[in-house]
């Protein structure tokens, strides 16, 4: 997924690039970057692309499957989602590619750059040729991103709150 993108070069990290800079003004997402992101690409678990800008690192999100399961929903939400489906569809889970991480530079927020990079990430998902099938793309947004996620499309998985840190969302792909 190497690709320029207006005056953005967006591709797979590598150890070459340097990210020890990086500053979204969140620890945890910058300590990932920092610490974490090639240790997880090496144990195939997470794959993470950055966002260069000018030979600065100005953004990054990391990719990995997942699943929208009926035990992690009520069934009121279940019902909603199984709507999409036509019956002789309906699984007791359905495939997704998961948005592990995704972070903007701080000097960068606030600018439409996060809602461009998630177009591209959304068309990007849609167009390319996978190797394995989904149908949402799920997030665990932090509590303070919910509204970022819901601008660019994203609905909350269960009505109330999961915990204190962050609340699953999905947008359907077949919505583009």
């Amino acid at each position: 997924m190497s690709q320029q993108i207006s005056n953005f070069n967006i591709c797979k990290l590598t150890s070459d690039i340097d990210v020890s800079n990086f500053d979204c003004g969140d620890e945890d997402l910058n300590n990932f970057i920092k610490n974490d992101a090639l240790d997880y690409q090496k144990a195939h678990i997470a794959n993470t692309y950055v966002v260069i800008s000018e030979g600065k690192l100005v953004a990054y999100f990391s990719l990995l499957n997942d699943k929208i399961s009926s035990r992690d929903v009520t069934k009121a939400e279940w019902r909603k989602l199984k709507k999409k489906f036509a019956h002789s569809k309906h699984r007791s889970n359905y495939p997704t590619i998961k948005i592990g991480r995704f972070a903007v530079e701080k000097n960068n927020s606030s600018k439409g750059l996060g809602s461009y990079i998630m177009d591209y990430l959304k068309l990007q998902i849609l167009t390319k040729e996978a190797i394995s099938a989904f149908r949402f793309i799920t997030v665990d947004a932090y509590l303070s991103a919910i509204d970022f996620y819901k601008k660019n499309g994203f609905i909350g998985l269960l009505s109330e709150k999961e915990n204190d840190y962050t609340r699953t969302m999905y947008f359907d792909i077949l919505s583009l």
